[in-house]
């Protein structure tokens, strides 16, 4: 275990953007770190230590697709939907032991949308959200011991999300009343800071090294979002579009991880990324307006380990964007109707981490005199 442990900072650093969140567009990913964050950061903890890390996205997203077509004339004729979005995360976790730790991640963002459609199709403005997210609560823990793993170690995690995020953003709409005026009402689902709903997550992470150090990494977590709809209105023409759903969430990483040169230090790492939203969700009910779709990006990245602080940088490119058929596209269908909803997507996302592991203070021997 000793190859894997002396890796393991600067390793992980690289690891710890499941959401990340965040979303990439109008599939509205929410935007969070996700257990397989505090995860890996409870890996590099002994017992009675903690980690805190502050994880920043950016994305743009301006591309419509309607499944894995892109519709380039949207963006030469002046419609397209632009959604800027700055998200931070605050994760803390804390080891009870070796292998079992506790997690808390605690989100914002601040999201802009540029958009015709909205505003009466008349003029392009601008509606904005910004705030606290839904916050998640877990832990996890490590299956083998250091004595029982020196090729590797396989981490489970559990979680769950509270609704703390404002689901019912508001901001003002231009050209939108009867007679023309501008109205306050909620915006897109795409930019909420919430969904409403009470979820809970589960999650895996792996690491295994081959050679004389290199890694193979894995990350993956499901967001289970029981409720229904959370009842916030969308003034989307089509009634089954009346209101908003509460959909479920996932996400899949997994690459390779190098260290370059000796000891602690500058790491490199190139992987796969693949998330998005469901049509349907695996526990309850899945009515309601949702954009599902997926994205599948590269993801190079880059960390520096430097004492007890980290820093690290990946960026995801997007190689497939797909904006699946929702339930509502398929209620609207008809034999002379084939309706298949679109959504914009960003051609990468950002992200910078900065991660600081509070060791224990040695303990000082009593003297007696």
């Amino acid at each position: 275990m000793k190859n894997i442990k002396f890796y393991i900072p600067i390793l992980l650093i690289t690891l710890v953007w499941v959401n990340d969140s965040l979303g990439q567009g109008c599939v509205a990913i929410r935007q969070f770190s996700g257990i397989g964050n505090a995860v890996g950061q409870g890996n590099i903890l002994e017992k009675g230590e903690w980690n805190i890390s502050v994880n920043y996205r950016y994305f743009k997203s301006f591309r419509h697709f309607r499944g894995t077509h892109e519709e380039p004339d949207r963006i030469a004729n002046n419609t397209e939907v632009i959604n800027w979005t700055h998200g931070m995360d605050i994760n803390i976790s804390y080891a009870l032991s070796e292998r079992t730790f506790l997690l808390a991640s605690i989100p914002f963002a601040y999201n802009e949308r540029s958009s015709l459609y909205e505003h009466g199709r008349t003029s392009r403005h601008m509606t904005y959200s910004g705030g606290m997210t839904d916050i998640i609560l877990g832990g996890g823990y490590w299956i083998f011991s250091g004595e029982r793993s020196p090729k590797g170690n396989v981490a489970l995690g559990g979680g769950i999300k509270l609704p703390t995020g404002n689901y019912r953003s508001t901001s003002t709409f231009y050209n939108v009343g009867s007679e023309g005026q501008s109205e306050v009402r909620p915006v897109d689902q795409s930019i909420q800071l919430g969904d409403g709903g009470f979820g809970f997550v589960l999650n895996t992470q792996g690491i295994w090294n081959f050679g004389k150090s290199t890694f193979l990494y894995y990350d993956g977590f499901y967001l289970f979002n029981p409720r229904n709809t959370n009842g916030v209105q969308t003034f989307r023409r089509r009634a089954s579009e009346a209101v908003m759903s509460v959909p479920d969430q996932y996400a899949l990483r997994s690459g390779i991880f190098k260290p370059v040169g000796s000891g602690h230090g500058l790491g490199l790492s190139l992987g796969g990324r693949l998330e998005g939203i469901p049509v349907r969700d695996i526990l309850g009910q899945s009515e309601g307006f949702r954009r599902p779709g997926y994205i599948v990006s590269v993801e190079p990245g880059a960390s520096y380990m430097l004492g007890d602080l980290t820093i690290g940088v990946n960026v995801p490119i997007a190689l497939i964007r797909n904006r699946t058929r929702s339930l509502t596209d398929k209620i609207e269908s008809t034999p002379d109707n084939y309706v298949h909803g679109d959504a914009a997507f960003a051609d990468y996302l950002i992200n910078l981490n900065l991660a600081w592991r509070i060791t224990r203070k040695a303990e000082t021997p009593f003297n007696t005199f």
